[in-house]
């Protein structure tokens, strides 16, 4: 009988379900962990040190709990900061999540491009890195935002979050003229996976349309390339949800759209 891989998905909160879900699609054979590190949540408010002796050694216990074949860090702070030291420590293969600035600049027409994204993401040297490399002759502007994914995480959560919230961490990201739609930003890269979870609220306010790019669909194709060929296996692939704080949530409902369907455990 085909063994069922397992592919553990780490978050700092709830944003890694917008990776999940293209995960899940890309890959209903696997069984699906999905750890959400609400008990240090937001990394924002953390620093480098502190996030890397957090995140290193959570890993490997979940590693040694779990026995995933494929781990998933879907959050571009822990990213940017963390893989070295994963891949070091530990032999299984990880993906990790980092600013889609190489496929914003090269779709942008008007060559404005804005990274969204946490202050920590913005302001490290890995994502100046990404623009030095691939901007390709845009401009790029970096918003760091300090509310946006504590907003996010509060409206999945069934908690109110107004549009005025949302429209003060948006509106940097908007730069140039709003009547001259060949000279102002075109493409807004979502930097932080919480974000994509208040797109719809995202887009209509939106002083004019851009294009958003959500990294989820690469990620998904890159985890599934490395599992190798989807198995046949009978029945309903299973899926566990895990919150570091141990506190009761009851998402249930919220979450089963991001797990395919599934019921956490």
């Amino acid at each position: 009988m085909p063994v069922r891989p397992t592919i553990l998905v780490f978050d700092s909160g709830l944003g890694g379900l917008t990776v999940l879900r293209e995960i899940v699609a890309a890959r209903p054979d696997a069984h699906f962990v999905y750890v959400a590190d609400d008990a240090f949540f937001p990394y924002g408010h953390h620093s480098e040190d502190e996030i890397v002796a957090r995140v290193v050694p959570l890993v490997g216990e979940l590693i040694a709990r779990h026995a995933p074949d494929l781990v998933v860090i879907a959050c571009n702070t822990a990213s940017t900061l963390v893989m070295s030291h994963l891949r070091a420590a530990y032999g299984v293969p990880f993906v990790g999540t980092v600013p889609a600035i190489k496929p914003a600049c090269a779709q942008s027409k008007t060559r404005r491009v804005s990274v969204l994204g946490t202050k920590g993401t913005v302001q490290r040297e890995y994502t100046r890195a990404l623009i030095r490399d691939f901007a390709q002759g845009c401009e790029v502007t970096l918003v760091g935002s300090p509310e946006l994914a504590s907003l996010a995480e509060s409206a999945l959560s069934g908690t109110a979050v107004s549009d005025d919230d949302i429209a003060t961490e948006l509106a940097p990201c908007f730069v140039g003229d709003a009547s001259d739609a060949a000279t102002r930003t075109d493409t807004v890269v979502l930097a932080c996976t919480h974000y994509p979870l208040l797109l719809d609220r995202l887009e209509k306010l939106a002083p004019w349309p851009v294009r958003w790019i959500d990294p989820a669909p690469a990620i998904a194709r890159r985890a599934s390339d490395l599992l190798g060929p989807p198995r046949e296996v009978p029945d309903a692939a299973g899926a566990e949800m895990i919150f570091t704080s141990n506190r009761p949530h009851g998402l249930g409902r919220t979450l089963t759209p991001f797990f395919g369907g599934r019921v956490p455990a």
